[in-house]
């Protein structure tokens, strides 16, 4: 039969065969790279993530197992591990995903910061501080992470010089956020306080 030519060629052996294994790895280690961070901030699609991830891994580790003598579907496992960690950091950075608190310490006005915040939709608490220079402001802000480089602009323009950081949370409590999640409601009693735009 043609097919069984087929399945015996060179070309199945070094090319379909090392093909499926590259593909396979680039799937399941993306899909792993995706399922530490949904793990990380407590989300439960880290449970199907990980189905999907080890279900792909055992049809290609199968694979190898069955060429021992096949030195190119090695070649294709690692070429395939090391593409799908590139393209789950690349994905990670696509969706970005989560939710940050923004800190910014400086001795100069923060009003207009605050102002341009507000505007766009933001909450921000703003509290008198004590620094090794004297006294200071902190801001405080908790926002999507996809929106983390609007802030940063924000907070450039208007207080160039200031201290910024920036912390990745796993949720936050009773915050002003944006239009697209303004009454999203989020639960982490350890944050102490209330984002306001007064």
């Amino acid at each position: 039969m043609p097919d069984s030519g087929f399945f015996n060629s060179a070309v199945y052996s070094f090319v379909v065969i090392p093909l499926f294994i590259a593909t396979a790895r680039v799937a399941d280690v993306s899909l792993g790279s995706l399922r530490i961070i949904f793990l990380a901030r407590g989300q439960r699609l880290a449970s199907l993530l990980g189905f999907f991830e080890v279900l792909i891994w055992l049809l290609a580790i199968r694979q190898i197992m069955q060429n021992l003598d096949n030195p190119v579907t090695y070649l294709a496992y690692a070429a395939g591990f090391a593409a799908g960690n590139l393209i789950g950091i690349a994905l990670e950075e696509k969706l970005a995903v989560g939710t940050q608190i923004v800190r910014v310490i400086t001795n100069k006005d923060v009003s207009q910061m605050i102002e341009r915040l507000h505007e766009r939709g933001y909450g921000v608490t703003c509290v008198d501080a004590k620094g090794v220079t004297g006294q200071v402001q902190m801001v405080y802000s908790i926002i999507r992470r996809k929106d983390l480089p609007e802030v940063q602009r924000i907070i450039a323009e208007c207080c160039p010089k200031a201290f910024l950081s920036v912390e990745q949370i796993r949720s936050a409590s009773e915050g002003i956020f944006p239009p697209e999640l303004g009454r999203r409601r989020w639960s982490v009693p350890s944050l102490g306080f209330r984002q306001s735009r007064k």
